[in-house]
């Protein structure tokens, strides 16, 4: 374990696989949640450019690798926060189903001959 939380008020350990986000698993898991629902409402129409479609992406498989260290690492966790993890693992692959709906919504451009 690295240390506490860095969430207000939380007592938490830090699993080493987070040190690098300074959370315990509970509030990592809360952060991505509420990041992927920001993310989804940000690309929902189809219109983020394809850099910032590349950024999410890429932010979903270190997110998703980050959780995956945590959940197969050995800590003894209740099957309340087991469910969470699930949960949150089922988030970011909505997640990213929804970037590629959106993608495949939007108007392509044509070029006038």
């Amino acid at each position: 374990m690295a240390g506490s939380c860095s969430s207000p008020g939380c007592k938490l350990s830090v699993p080493s696989q987070l040190e690098s986000e300074r959370l315990c698993v509970l509030h990592f898991t809360l952060r991505v949640e509420q990041q992927c629902a920001e993310m989804r409402r940000e690309t929902a129409l189809g219109h983020a450019p394809h850099a910032r479609q590349v950024e999410i992406i890429r932010w979903i498989a270190e997110h998703g690798e980050m959780l995956a260290r945590v959940a197969t690492c050995g800590l003894q966790m209740e099957n309340e926060m087991k469910a969470r993890i699930l949960s949150t693992f089922l988030t970011l692959m909505n997640l990213r189903e929804n970037l590629d709906r959106a993608a495949l919504r939007a108007p392509t451009t044509r070029v006038a001959r």
